[in-house]
């Protein structure tokens, strides 16, 4: 049964997902964690890092590593959290695939015309909210921890973020090694 809830589920944020895989990662957190409860917001934390590191859009990897954490958590065997991962990651890329199909020829037609100039700007806005949702989804107490619980990790969670935002956005250095950089600082220092 966790299957054709995974599909429906995936297919839906497939469908509603604008913006790309960032702009999907609220819809994906607000189904599996909060409204499905297939993992923990420390589960689709570690998932949405793992997505950004592996090569492959970010929307795409994390509904499969989703698809897998979800059986897996139910109690399933790993060939079927294979399954899963088959399963969520096909139903998020179905509606994309025929979407494409049926309105790319008409999209090159009118692509220029003001009803749909008039639509996509109504859009940009939107994505800009999904992506700012899921900026602020991520900033929680399994990722930065509280003040009051561990002033140590909550200070160099801080401390990373902080330079991590100021070295892409300003200092232009690649976000890969800011990855690494943040992982190696949070080894040495939270370890």
């Amino acid at each position: 049964m966790i299957f054709l809830y995974l599909f429906y589920t995936f297919f839906m944020i497939g469908i509603f997902g604008f913006g790309g895989g960032y702009g999907m990662l609220s819809l994906i957190q607000g189904e599996v964690v909060h409204h499905w409860h297939w993992m923990t917001t420390g589960e689709f934390t570690d998932i949405v890092a793992i997505s950004q590191m592996t090569p492959g859009p970010v929307g795409i990897n994390s509904a499969t590593y989703c698809g897998y954490t979800a059986v897996i958590n139910a109690g399933y065997s790993m060939p079927m959290g294979i399954l899963g991962s088959f399963t969520a990651t096909f139903a998020l890329v179905l509606p994309s695939f025929i979407l494409m199909i049926l309105i790319a020829k008409m999209f090159m037609r009118y692509m220029h015309t003001a009803p749909v100039q008039s639509i996509f700007e109504g859009l940009r806005p939107a994505v800009v909210g999904l992506l700012g949702a899921a900026a602020l989804m991520l900033m929680t107490r399994d990722n930065f921890s509280s003040y009051a619980e561990n002033p140590w990790q909550f200070c160099i969670s801080i401390f990373l973020f902080a330079a991590t935002f100021v070295g892409t956005m300003w200092m232009k250095i690649n976000p890969i090694r800011m990855i690494c950089y943040s992982a190696i600082a949070g080894l040495v220092l939270l370890y």
